[in-house]
């Protein structure tokens, strides 16, 4: 994704991983190959790998660079954390920290980082291992986590649902940032400053927040994992195997398409692979993502 100008707001992409991913009906279980092949047109290559038959996805932050602020949004996987329930993601090693440097910013220059949810592949570089101890990775930053969605994975230490939405995170890469200090527990609607708020989307996860961004006369939103995958522009009645309340993510996904089809938002996902940034048009049964 090339950087996107907002006024004097600039958007970056600092990616982890990226490529042919899950097969579709491991993701979205509702899926079928018939409605994905009916949407290849607009899906194929940059969405869909035909020849695997995987979907292709990114597992990536956002760098948010505003006159005030440096602003990261979900912080991927990260290095060195035990993730047994997910091959590719345990104890991996990865150069993002190297991309986030190419993008020009050091850990020490981010003041805020938002967590759009608590899964593990949203927080994992909130932490990183020195000398044996998780410690956070953004020594001056405030770490900014949804008050309920914070209270329900305190509770629910042990993971809740499917294994892999969890998988430890919370122990290594969330109450670390909470022992040092740096988290802010804040409400759905909380705004960071007069061009970023957040606004609530629950259902994938119990308190799943998307941040908005205005500026220079544009708006992008920030979403999380309220849609997983392009497809689910065109099928934002199928749900990922991963949503806590199923019911409440369809309906949020839902209506966030409607309400955003045929606008100048940008949409801004957190696994939609390069080249990332798109809208939501319509056009016949069925609503696309177009780049």
């Amino acid at each position: 994704m090339k950087p996107l100008q907002f006024g004097e707001t600039v958007v970056s992409r600092v990616v982890e991983a990226e490529g042919p991913s899950f097969y579709p009906g491991f993701l979205l279980p509702d899926s079928s190959d018939d409605a994905i092949d009916a949407e290849a047109d607009w899906l194929e290559p940059n969405f869909f790998d035909r020849t695997s038959g995987r979907l292709v996805m990114s597992v990536h932050s956002y760098l948010i660079r505003t006159p005030h602020h440096t602003i990261l949004v979900d912080t991927c996987v990260g290095n060195d954390k035990n993730r047994p329930s997910t091959k590719p993601w345990h104890r991996q090693q990865t150069p993002w920290l190297d991309h986030l440097a190419t993008a020009g910013v050091q850990p020490g220059d981010i003041d805020f980082v938002l967590c759009t949810h608590l899964h593990v592949d949203h927080v994992g570089w909130n932490t990183q291992l020195v000398d044996g101890r998780w410690v956070p990775t953004f020594p001056n930053a405030k770490y900014l986590f949804q008050k309920d969605e914070y209270a329900f994975w305190q509770k629910e230490q042990s993971g809740a649902g499917r294994s892999g939405a969890n998988d430890g995170c919370f122990e290594d890469s969330v109450l670390p940032v909470m022992a040092a200090g740096q988290a802010l527990l804040v409400e759905s609607d909380h705004a960071i400053d007069d061009t970023l708020h957040l606004d609530p989307s629950p259902g994938h996860s119990p308190g799943h927040v998307c941040l908005n961004l205005s500026g220079g006369g544009r708006n992008a939103v920030f979403s999380g994992d309220l849609m997983h995958h392009p497809v689910q522009c065109a099928y934002p009645e199928w749900n990922s195997g991963f949503c806590y309340d199923p019911d409440q993510s369809r309906a949020t996904r839902m209506g966030f398409v409607d309400r955003h089809a045929d606008t100048d938002t940008i949409i801004l996902a957190a696994h939609f692979a390069a080249p990332t940034a798109g809208r939501i048009v319509s056009g016949g049964a069925r609503c696309r993502f177009a780049v």
